[in-house]
């Protein structure tokens, strides 16, 4: 126990240690806790002033369809502002409708004006979850992406517990309108978080050039999903675990009614007991995530949360069903967390906020409508052939994927071998000396092979730094020109394996110097942007660092040297200042 307890928070403490993570995270927590303590106030201020559950479904439909309805052009939106000016605004304006819907319950108000003011609350929140799963990725490095995206499950989780008791606190000790009040004032502490976030993302032309629709714009996502074989896979299996949440919240209710005989508090437990689960799960993700076949871990995820239920036809007492519930949670959790960190990584960076928010729109439909279909089953069988059927059928469909899954662990595998060569040449350059295995096959991917002639230029003095090259074959020599208009002179000759073209890259500068093939060259060229993404993935040396400096200093002694440098090197062979 002692050993997986600090592995859980040695996972954690290296995303926690990033600011911004941590700054993003805490106002997740904060609202999300906040929204759940809420959910239980609104239901109980609808069924005292109407004492109907239609009523209270009403209000339960108007929080869950501009989730649906908005979550596919949520991802546009994120896509066209910058995320945290986006995430400031929409929680300032929930922290407002949740004001007025405060207002609107001491004053006694009509119950319709409060669930006016639950859907817009509800359609403001819905771009939170896209801006945040797109920007992620951008704040840890690529190493650290399970652990992240497993720390958010257990954020996600964990107010599950803490919502619904906090707010069941709140409503015995004071009433719907104070746990309403508290909701606001998370709102507006997430707001506030968001102001001292430093990263800032780029606005995407969305509209293509103005040749894009909104229609094309929103369905980008979608047409991402479904185009990528392992990625659809991955998505489907999420949607059916999000299913059989959605007829959770209808069974959670009969069991408690039926067979344990805990009334409504009966839910409550075992919906914290899922959420436990999730928590004490997420440390051991992110080494599950590892391994090179995940076929039999995925579906052992969703068989894990599936089949359970057929337990709760036969247990009556209360610590059991909540310990079914604990092992049901930790297992949807693989499931959630490798499917949204395969989504992530396999979507260019500048679709990835649509394909989130279409990502988001699938697990919403897919919890509504197991959430529909629950009743009718229940209602036309029973609650026992209910259980039996949530808990065999989805498992059954899971068993189906199990030769698409197998058929994407043979092709990642495929992939990884035809990249092992690429790979195995990053590895011997120092600026990767310290990466792991994904961001290297990441760089290897993205890598375009080009070949250059004897005296072909492949660099230019003075251009845009836009590509690193990487010499796999071949030699060059760099020159510079110390003045504008003078000739060049000679600076060194460089042997493959080795590299240049970063010094521009690294300090947002033009090309500091020449560099010319002497022979035959083979190359492999890495975009600017996938350098600097991989470069703080790999956590690169002082020793390179300081390499990169004494070449600047070397070719451009006037530009200033970055303060973070330790004093220089002699330069070397490995690397050129260009």
């Amino acid at each position: 126990m002692t050993r997986h307890l600090k592995t859980w928070f040695s996972s954690y403490g290296t995303v926690l240690a990033i600011r911004d993570v941590r700054l993003l995270f805490t106002g997740l927590l904060v609202s999300a806790t906040g929204g759940w303590a809420y959910n239980a106030a609104l239901l109980a201020f609808v069924y005292s002033r109407t004492h109907s559950l239609s009523w209270v479904g009403a209000a339960g439909l108007v929080r869950f369809i501009p989730s649906l309805l908005l979550s596919p052009y949520s991802g546009v939106v994120v896509e066209r502002f910058d995320r945290f000016r986006l995430l400031l605004l929409t929680n300032s304006l929930c922290l407002v409708w949740q004001a007025l819907l405060a207002v609107v319950v001491l004053a006694h108000g009509p119950v319709v004006m409060a669930l006016a003011c639950a859907a817009l609350t509800s359609s403001t929140a819905v771009f939170e979850m896209p801006a945040v799963g797109a920007t992620v990725p951008n704040l840890v490095p690529e190493s650290q992406l399970v652990a992240a995206n497993a720390l958010q499950s257990t954020i996600d989780n964990l107010v599950v517990v803490l919502g619904p008791a906090i707010g069941a606190v709140l409503l015995v000790t004071s009433s719907a309108a104070v746990v309403i009040i508290v909701n606001a004032v998370t709102f507006g502490i997430a707001a506030l978080l968001v102001t001292r976030i430093n990263y800032r993302s780029v606005a995407v032309d969305v509209t293509e050039g103005g040749s894009a629709g909104v229609l094309r714009q929103m369905t980008v996502g979608i047409r991402a999903i479904l185009g990528a074989g392992s990625v659809r896979t991955l998505v489907a299996l999420c949607a059916l675990v999000s299913f059989v949440y959605g007829t959770d919240t209808v069974l959670f209710v009969g069991i408690s009614a039926h067979k344990l005989g805990t009334g409504a508090n009966g839910f409550g437990y075992l919906l914290a007991g899922v959420g436990v689960g999730g928590v004490l799960m997420a440390g051991a993700v992110d080494k599950l995530a590892a391994r090179s076949s995940l076929a039999w871990v995925i579906l052992a995820g969703v068989v894990g949360y599936t089949l359970p239920t057929a337990l709760m036809v036969v247990i009556r007492s209360p610590v059991l069903a909540v310990l079914v519930q604990v092992v049901r949670g930790g297992s949807t959790l693989v499931v959630d967390v490798l499917a949204l960190t395969a989504l992530q990584r396999a979507t260019p960076r500048d679709q990835l906020g649509r394909v989130m928010g279409a990502f988001w729109a699938f697990i919403i439909a897919a919890i509504a409508l197991g959430t529909l279909v629950t009743p009718l089953i229940s209602n036309s069988l029973g609650l026992d052939a209910g259980l039996w059927t949530m808990a065999l059928a989805p498992g059954l469909i899971a068993l189906l994927a199990l030769p698409t899954l197998r058929r994407v662990d043979r092709d990642t595998a495929a992939a990884s071998a035809r990249l092992a060569p690429r790979v195995a040449l990053l590895e011997q350059l120092g600026m990767f000396a310290s990466a792991s295995r994904s961001p290297l096959e990441r760089l290897a991917s993205e890598a375009q092979e080009t070949t250059f002639a004897p005296g072909s230029e492949i660099i230019r003095q003075g251009d845009d730094a836009d590509h690193l090259y990487v010499l796999a074959d071949g030699s060059v020599e760099v020159t510079l020109s110390s003045e504008p208009g003078a000739p060049p002179h000679w600076v060194r000759s460089m042997h493959a394996p080795t590299y240049f073209g970063e010094i521009g890259i690294l300090r947002r500068i033009p090309r500091t110097a020449n560099v010319t093939a002497l022979d035959h060259c083979r190359c492999f060229a890495i975009d600017g942007q996938t350098l600097l993404d991989a470069i703080a993935s790999a956590d690169p040396s002082a020793a390179m660092l300081n390499r990169t400096a004494a070449l600047l200093a070397e070719t451009h002694p006037s530009l200033p040297r970055d303060e973070s440098s330790a004093p220089p090197e002699e330069p070397t062979e490995a690397t050129v200042g260009s």
